[in-house]
C-alpha cells in the first residue's frame, strides 16, 4: 500500500504545505523548527541524510495505488555502537488518507528498515500525551510506554507531557 523512498529537495514544498500552525510545527519537528517551515530549514534538515556513514534517514511515504506522496517519517540518532535509532517527523499529510490505517503502515516499513537493513536492537519515540490517536498507532505496531515526561515542551503558556515509547528487536520479531 506504501512505500518509502528518501525524502528529497522537490518534496519540501508539499511538506511546507502540510503543516498548517506553529503547534503542529512543533508536535510534528519539535524546537529544532519555527513556523512558517522554510526552505532553508529543510535543507538544513536533510544536510548529511541518507548516505552510508549517515545518522539520519529521512522519507517520504509513497501511495503505491496513485503514487502520490502522501507523508513524511525519519529515523534519526542512529546509533551503530549501540543498535539504536529514533523515529521521528511522522506525518499523514494527505487528508484523504487519513484514518486508513496509514501512520502504522509507515511505522512498520520504517521498523523494517530498522531492524533488518540496520540490524537495531531498539528504536525509541516521543509522543505528546494528547496525541491520543498517534499512541494507539504506535502501540498496535508493538512499542511500549516507557515513561511520561511531564511538562517536557512548553507551547505558548501551557505545557505538552511527552510519552517515551520504544519497540525492542525481540518484540519486533515476535509480531512478524
Amino acid at each position: 500500500m506504501i512505500e518509502l523512498r528518501y525524502f528529497e529537495p522537490n518534496d519540501f514544498q508539499q511538506l511546507m504545505d502540510w503543516i498548517p500552525s506553529q503547534d503542529f510545527l512543533l508536535q510534528w519537528g519539535g524546537p529544532g523548527f519555527t513556523y512558517p517551515l522554510t526552505v532553508s530549514q529543510l535543507e538544513t534538515y536533510v544536510n548529511g541524510a541518507n548516505k552510508d556513514d549517515s545518522s539520519v534517514f529521512v522519507y517520504k511515504v509513497i501511495h503505491k495505488e496513485s503514487r502520490n506522496v502522501i507523508g513524511h517519517i525519519s529515523l534519526g540518532k542512529l546509533d551503530k555502537t549501540n543498535k539504536s535509532a529514533r523515529i521521528g517527523k511522522v506525518l499523514v499529510g494527505d487528508n484523504d488518507v487519513r484514518g486508513q490505517g496509514i501512520g502504522q503502515r509507515m511505522i512498520e516499513e520504517l521498523l523494517k528498515i530498522a531492524f533488518n537493513e540496520f540490524a537495531l536492537h531498539r528504536v525509541s519515540l516521543g509522543v505528546f500525551e494528547f496525541n491520543k490517536s498517534a499512541i494507539r498507532c504506535y502501540e498496535k505496531a508493538g512499542f511500549t510506554k516507557e515513561g511520561l515526561l511531564r511538562d517536557y515542551r512548553k507551547n505558548g503558556i501551557e505545557y505538552w507531557s511527552l510519552w517515551e515509547m520504544s519497540i525492542l528487536e525481540n518484540e519486533w520479531l515476535a509480531k512478524q
